[in-house]
């Protein structure tokens, strides 16, 4: 892939996490004395989050009905006192950078966002990441969002170059590869739980990345 001129990458799961979550999740469902390990909360909720869309600005009700098929999804029947308890552990808890993506520092492509989120995404990212990124380009800014090609159309129209030169990378099946792989970018799974360890063009860690591209 010598042809890659340019590094676009999604944000939310991808570049930043809320790492505090799954402990804090875990410890409002041992209230209810009920005990789901981590790991399993993890990959739950990736694939809840493959099949929900996950609006620009969330809200109470958004994460109530996230969190209601969650539990379905690990054999728990939801009530309101336990959904109430969950969003009030885990909201408005920080964005934090993924260790990993240090790698990022010794890459010296151009490199951007594409990302489902609001206008805010720009100060968390530029105190982030200070200079890392050149643009940032967010659904609640463009007025559409992933999975949409538009949405991915529109970011290739701002990088100025052909698909087939852009590496992004993303941690959805669905909002990430398939709709940048139809339109010809070189299209990379970040999978650090490994949730998905069939698929062909995955990473474990940020620190693969310069060897797919060089």
């Amino acid at each position: 892939m010598n042809d890659i001129r340019f590094l676009l990458f999604d944000a939310a799961n991808t570049l930043i996490h809320k790492p505090t979550l799954w402990t804090k999740m875990a410890s409002a469902l041992e209230m209810h004395k009920i005990q789901i390990d981590i790991p399993t909360l993890q990959r739950h909720h990736k694939l809840i989050s493959e099949v929900l869309f996950f609006p620009d600005r969330t809200s109470a009700d958004f994460y109530k009905k996230f969190n209601g098929e969650l539990l379905y999804s690990l054999g728990i029947i939801p009530n309101d006192v336990l959904l109430d308890d969950i969003f009030k552990a885990c909201t408005y808890l920080p964005w934090e950078v993924f260790d990993d993506t240090d790698a990022l520092q010794k890459m010296t492509l151009p490199k951007g966002i594409l990302s489902n989120f609001n206008t805010t995404l720009a100060e968390k990212i530029s105190n982030m990441f200070p200079g890392v990124f050149s643009s940032i380009i967010t659904s609640e800014e463009m007025q559409c969002a992933k999975p949409s090609l538009e949405f991915y159309k529109k970011a290739i129209d701002a990088v100025g170059l052909d698909p087939k030169q852009i590496l992004y990378v993303g941690d959805s099946l669905k909002l990430d590869m398939e709709p940048a792989l139809k339109l010809g970018m070189n299209a990379w799974l970040i999978d650090r739980a490994e949730c998905y360890p069939t698929y062909p063009n995955r990473i474990t860690s940020f620190h693969q990345l310069s060897d797919i591209y060089n």
